[in-house]
């Protein structure tokens, strides 16, 4: 059995605006409940799921969600800042299952099928990708993200698995990632020549990938492929919305 942390603090300042004036996204309303709720439900049906803890705006989540395997933390500033908040929270857990808010249309089996391909999980992260026939084949109305490697064409998945005790390495080390982002020759430089050759002409496997991160990072990560594309299809502007409502049968 796991922990889990749902990240619910991002605030309702972008496309979805126009389509809730509730002030956290995790909170848009949909089928007369919060978006929120869909993803925590799933988790507390999940076989391999202990508890949950949901970081977003206090109040608001904790009249809304209620049990003895649910708890509320305040958010305590951005993504990062609010995963730091939730693992504090989850003193001595060896590995943690982080999810973002925005993935209603979750589900148990979902989470069960994540969770067993991750093994023993003696890893320190593991991010899943799905495939974009899978994700089309199921939701083909939706736009996605998406990166041509050898074996495929994938996005990535919201749900991850991590070390609590390398988080602090992993942020650290990303940060130099995020800063060089908009410098090619600073990106080549750390990501080296070849690497980014093969990224380009579509020739770089998914263990090339992989390992060029854990490296990175300074952890040991691994990538999980997932047939689920319902871990994949967030919701972040209006599209998105209408998509999962007319799914769920709200529209």
């Amino acid at each position: 059995m796991i922990d889990a942390v749902v990240l619910a603090g991002s605030p309702n300042d972008g496309p979805l605006q126009e389509c809730s004036p509730v002030l956290h996204e995790a909170l848009i309303p949909i089928g007369g409940r919060a978006m929120v709720e869909y993803v925590v439900d799933a988790l507390l049906n999940s076989r391999q799921i202990r508890r949950v803890l949901v970081v977003g705006p206090e109040a608001e989540l904790s009249s809304m969600l209620s049990g003895d395997r649910v708890s509320v933390a305040g958010s305590a500033g951005g993504i990062m800042q609010n995963i730091e908040a939730g693992l504090s929270r989850l003193p001595g857990a060896k590995r943690v299952l982080l999810a973002t808010s925005d993935i209603p249309m979750l589900t148990s089996e979902a989470v069960d099928d994540f969770l067993t391909l991750c093994g023993d999980m003696s890893g320190d992260l593991y991010y899943p990708v799905i495939s974009r026939n899978e994700v089309e084949k199921k939701f083909p109305s939706t736009r996605r993200t998406y990166v041509s490697l050898r074996s495929g064409v994938y996005t990535g998945g919201n749900l991850f698995i991590i070390n609590p005790a390398k988080f602090k390495m992993c942020v650290d080390n990303g940060q130099k990632l995020i800063s060089l982002r908009k410098s090619p020759v600073g990106l080549c430089r750390l990501l080296g020549v070849v690497f980014v050759v093969k990224f380009l002409t579509r020739t770089l496997t998914l263990h090339e990938a992989e390992k060029k991160v854990s490296e990175l990072l300074g952890i040991k990560g691994t990538v999980v492929i997932s047939r689920f594309p319902e871990i994949g299809v967030d919701v972040d502007k209006p599209d998105d919305l209408e998509l999962v409502l007319k799914t769920m049968g709200f529209n």
